[in-house]
């Protein structure tokens, strides 16, 4: 049954965004989850997980506790770790990128002629596994201007653009924060990185549009994911601040951020990115059916 604190929890909710009907039904799947019976998901959400929150459970644990509890793909995972999530059912929903990482990105010329050649070796590798989508790093600004940073990883991306949509792959550059997490990041706004796009114009350019990272930056994240959302590939959530559990314990409401996704028409993966500070599994679980609207 549902314990006393989750009660008082989820009372406290009802006078927010809930519906006294959307409580009563998040406290009977959580009372199935304590059951240990797999949790009845409303099918609208495509859900996954950062595999690297999870990097103290073992892969083949942590696969077949995931796909027990409705997820669907895994990301930031490589090659070695794509046979074990086949076996289990489950997709890459995003795979590790290419190159030098998150500071040295498609920002700086220097890195353009290395970064290039990494990907084209990983595109085939991703066609062969189905896998569509792979995460890019803009890399940090080091007294660059945003505008000339821009054009420069127009410059290095257009290189990859025919070869991303000869294998089907969409590469995936991520929003990340430069105020608490990544000092000195460029791709640190929604509206840097849709201009990014437009400026590349191809279809297998997107942003990752991170909850949490958005929510540290600019903000007002509804109204900019609808207002961008031909932009965006792929979600993360996490909690601010700290980036844990996505519960009532911070400050973003996820259930009206997923509807509002859904009301893009987005079909691609949210993925649960936060680092839990409790029983990282029951975390994972709470998270998925706090997304699941």
């Amino acid at each position: 049954m549902t314990s006393p604190s989750r009660r008082s929890a989820l009372k406290s909710l009802a006078g927010t965004a809930l519906t006294v009907s959307a409580l009563d039904s998040f406290a009977a799947r959580m009372d199935a989850m304590e059951q240990n019976t797999p949790p009845a998901l409303k099918g609208r959400i495509r859900h996954a997980v950062c595999r690297w929150c999870y990097g103290k459970i073992p892969l083949e644990d942590f696969c077949k506790a995931a796909k027990e509890m409705g997820i669907q793909g895994i990301d930031l995972t490589g090659p070695a770790e794509w046979p074990v999530l086949k076996k289990y059912g489950l997709e890459c929903s995003m795979a590790q990128g290419a190159g030098k990482g998150i500071n040295d990105g498609f920002n700086d010329p220097k890195f353009h002629d290395e970064l290039v050649a990494s990907y084209e070796a990983i595109f085939p590798k991703l066609k062969d596994a189905g896998i569509k989508n792979v995460i890019c790093f803009s890399g940090n600004r080091r007294g660059m201007s945003d505008e000339q940073g821009m054009k420069n990883c127009a410059v290095g991306l257009k290189r990859l653009m025919s070869s991303a949509e000869k294998h089907g792959v969409t590469m995936i550059m991520e929003l990340l924060n430069s105020k608490v997490d990544h000092k000195d990041y460029m791709c640190d706004h929604t509206a840097w990185g849709a201009e990014l796009c437009k400026m590349v114009g191809s279809e297998n350019l997107k942003l990752l549009y991170d909850i949490y990272h958005m929510q540290i930056m600019e903000g007002d994240i509804i109204r900019t994911l609808k207002a961008n959302t031909q932009y965006i590939g792929h979600y993360h959530t996490g909690g601010n601040p700290g980036r844990n559990e996505i519960d009532d314990s911070q400050e973003i409401f996820y259930p009206a951020v997923m509807k509002a996704i859904l009301d893009t028409g987005y079909k691609g993966f949210v993925a649960q990115e936060f680092i839990p500070k409790r029983d990282p599994l029951t975390s994972l679980k709470e998270g998925v059916l706090i997304c699941d609207v």
